[in-house]
């Protein structure tokens, strides 16, 4: 069992010692992302990506000083690079170096410059989201970019497991990269506010964080067949077995 997850804008760049990082797998084809990006202005970025005048400088100055080889010294592993609402549910810098191995094989997060990483997977500090329309030879998205590659990717990950199945907890912007040439049941979890009069709400910061936490319940329950995680409790969710279906299973709580 597999289980997918989104890459995050903010970053915490702080040393992360004691871990083992590894080289992300699609590195030739970052490198040809990475070559393309370099080319863009501050301006270009600006718009491609709706940046502020201040971000879309930042960026440009990331992309001018990324290099192709990984540097320990310099980079981070990713889940513990990412610290956005998901990854403050996930919280992988409290797990323990046997955790992190377990997930290492187990989680897996879509990115739109490095494609699919294993948690610690060494990534530069970059913005570029899985909807960019970035053209290059392959079409006019990342998606085209992309292709199947992300999904051979996952399923080459898939095949050390007994459990031919994905959770996906990544958003729909990144989830769309995984094609139909995926080889697994996909089960897409959902989280639901349930509000005074009955009604039942997505509310975004909420069902990212939850994302985060089942990731951290799967992993701290060592969890590998998807009937594990209809037990997942945190922040008060309970499944609901009556108002799911086959692969959309949805956990509410009272909001």
């Amino acid at each position: 069992m597999l289980t997918l997850l989104s890459p995050a804008k903010s970053l915490d760049w702080s040393p992360t010692p004691g871990v083992a990082p590894t080289t992300p797998r699609l590195s030739s084809d970052f490198g040809v992302l990475m070559r393309q990006a370099k080319r863009l202005k501050p301006a270009d970025l600006k718009t491609l990506m709706k940046l502020s005048d201040k971000l879309a400088q930042l960026n440009h100055e990331r992309f001018q000083e990324m290099t192709v080889a990984p540097d320990p010294a310099r980079d981070r592993p990713a889940a513990l690079a990412f610290a956005g609402d998901v990854y403050q549910g996930l919280d992988a810098r409290s797990l323990s170096p046997e955790a992190l191995s377990w997930a290492q094989e187990r989680v897996a997060i879509l990115s739109g410059l490095y494609g699919v990483l294993r948690p610690l997977d060494l990534i530069q500090p970059y913005r570029l989201e899985m909807g960019t329309r970035l053209k290059t030879r392959r079409g006019g998205s990342l998606y085209d970019f992309w292709g199947d590659r992300v999904s051979l990717t996952l399923n080459a990950q898939l095949k050390a497991h007994d459990e031919p199945t994905v959770i996906d907890l990544a958003s729909g912007e990144y989830g769309r990269v995984v094609t139909k040439k995926l080889n697994a049941r996909r089960i897409v979890p959902v989280f639901q506010e349930v509000e005074a009069d009955g009604r039942h709400r997505i509310i975004s910061f909420f069902a990212k964080r939850a994302r985060g936490q089942m990731t951290r319940f799967i992993i701290d329950q060592r969890i590998d067949t998807p009937a594990g995680i209809k037990d997942f409790t945190a922040g008060g969710y309970v499944f609901q077995p009556s108002q799911s279906a086959s692969e959309r299973w949805v956990f509410t709580r009272p909001r």
